[in-house]
């Protein structure tokens, strides 16, 4: 139905009888107009002050009636209460009231709800810890008892429940809610349906659940086979259906963060297809929303430097462009966010631009680092190292020995996807290719090298040799590998730079380098 000038004036007509002084609903007639109120808004009646008034009104009557109302009405409740958030209504005294009354009943009736109750509950809780609810005993609760009936009811949920859930439990976890065995029973059980049912998802569904994924991999999602599957089938049908991608720049968005966050753990050869996929339709659309655009910088430019990583990966002009353009649409935006900012940083260095604003990184210095910087210069005190250096209004290096311009990157477990040490993430790939391109070289040298002082002793000996530096009094060292028999075949083994990193995962052979 339009909203034509007549719905309009319907609905302003109606609205002061809401907010009447004498106005009493039933538990029925208060959700039924909650839920009107977020549906409406939803589809772009704007949340003006009458409208406010009428939500204003409501939220005492939810508070006081809270024992009445049945389990749909509970469900449809929060979901309105969440969408009217996520348009702009304010988290007021009496709407946290409102929440805090319904969450228990939530807990209460748990055993009664449908799954399309159970998924819009989730996706609800999430969307208002998202804006700031307090994240307290009792929604740990609900989230805790909805989990178990997402394992109950998991084979009646359609494509739009499981991404909503997916969203849900990601945005939870981003949120500090624990990844308990039920949550992680409850991802497994979800992601089998999505292989099962992934040709029934429309291209915003196929999105969401590719960002759940990437987000839930970020904090320590286990990569499993199902896993691993699951991402190749669901990129696979956003390739097959990349021309209903036209009109989803959010849909594209979530794509390419979640291709570009996965960094090695995607195929190289289907990365290279999806961007082929995606790079054309973005391109065509001129209007793009700044968060849209961030997104989709940030995910271009990871899996750029993955192609760029690779020496036998082409350059390709058309991602080249998209950075460019990305970057010229958010330049004179001045995000408060440090993450965002550190976005347009990147991808003014990967550019070759200048930078519009230098972010302020906060340094954090790992137990690893500091031990290994106290190694090294313990062992050649005549290096120069500097140490948290933030290069080219980069986010800082952990050491930077400029003599020599290499920089060393101590790379513990989040720098790898579910933490493996073998398979490294987008942010990991992005830094190195943007470090490599401004002319250092890059020594990665992964956190379970340096566990105990012999194994560092090692590190520090290649790095040594590297320097050209003759050690003092020391012999030749037989390297092993974590104490089994094999010897290490190269002195480089320990000082993985993004190439032979990538040529001990695939066998491809690695370019040589110039020293500079």
């Amino acid at each position: 139905q339009p909203l034509t000038p007549e719905f309009k004036g319907a609905v302003a007509a109606l609205l002061p009888q809401v907010s009447a002084p004498r106005a009493n609903f039933r538990p029925q007639g208060i959700a039924n107009l909650l839920w009107a109120t977020a549906k409406l808004v939803d589809h772009g009646q704007p949340l003006t002050p009458e409208f406010k008034g009428a939500v204003a009104a409501l939220l005492p009557q939810v508070s006081a009636q809270r024992a009445n109302f049945k389990p749909q009405e509970v469900a449809n409740l929060l979901w309105a209460m969440a969408k009217l958030v996520d348009h702009g209504q304010e988290l007021t005294p009496e709407f946290k009231e409102a929440v805090a009354a319904l969450l228990p009943q939530v807990s209460a009736q748990r055993a009664n709800y449908k799954p399309q109750e159970i998924a819009n509950l989730l996706w609800a809780t999430a969307k208002l810890v998202d804006y700031g609810q307090e994240w307290t005993a009792v929604l740990k609760e609900v989230v805790a008892a909805l989990l178990l009936h997402v394992n109950i009811s998991k084979d009646h949920f359609i494509p739009q429940h499981i991404a909503n859930v997916l969203w849900a439990i990601a945005k939870l976890v981003d949120h500090g809610q624990e990844r308990t065995p039920v949550l992680k029973e409850a991802v497994a059980a979800l992601l089998l349906h999505v292989n099962t049912s992934k040709d029934q998802f429309i291209p915003l569904h196929t999105a969401i659940v590719l960002w759940a994924i990437a987000k839930l991999v970020d904090h320590g999602q286990e990569r499993t086979p199902v896993l691993k599957e699951t991402v190749a089938a669901l990129l696979l049908h956003v390739n097959a259906r990349k021309n209903q991608f036209r009109t989803q720049s959010q849909g594209i968005a979530n794509v390419l963060w979640a291709l570009g966050k996965l960094g090695e753990f995607v195929e190289l050869n289907l990365v290279k297809s999806t961007l082929d996929s995606l790079v054309h339709v973005i391109s065509e659309r001129p209007r793009i929303s700044q968060q849209h655009a961030l997104m989709s910088l940030w995910g271009v430019m990871a899996c750029s430097a993955r192609l760029f990583l690779n020496s036998n990966a082409e350059k390709n002009g058309l991602l080249e462009k998209l950075i460019d353009d990305l970057f010229t649409h958010l330049e004179n935006k001045s995000p408060e966010n440090i993450e965002d900012q550190s976005i347009i940083a990147m991808a003014a260095s990967w550019l070759g631009r200048a930078c519009p604003a230098t972010p302020h990184y906060p340094t954090t210095i790992s137990n690893f680092q500091s031990t290994f910087r106290n190694q090294l210069q313990s062992r050649i005190p005549s290096l120069k190292i500097e140490e948290e250096k933030s290069l080219n209004a980069l986010s800082p290096v952990d050491l930077l020995l400029p003599d020599h311009n290499i920089v060393i990157e101590v790379q513990g477990p989040s720098h790898y996807v579910g933490g493996d040490f073998q398979t490294r993430n987008g942010s990991t790939l992005l830094k190195i290719a943007l470090l490599q391109k401004l002319g250092f070289e890059v020594i990665e040298i992964p956190a379970n090298k340096l566990v105990n002082k012999d194994s560092m002793e090692r590190v520090i000996d290649q790095i040594q040799a590297k320097l050209n530096i003759p050690p003092e009094g020391r012999g030749s060292v037989s390297l092993k590998r974590g104490g089994a028999d094999e010897e290490w075949q190269s002195s480089d083994d320990y000082q993985l730079t993004a190439e032979e990193h990538l040529e001990e995962q695939t066998g491809a052979p690695k370019k040589k380098k110039k020293r500079t």
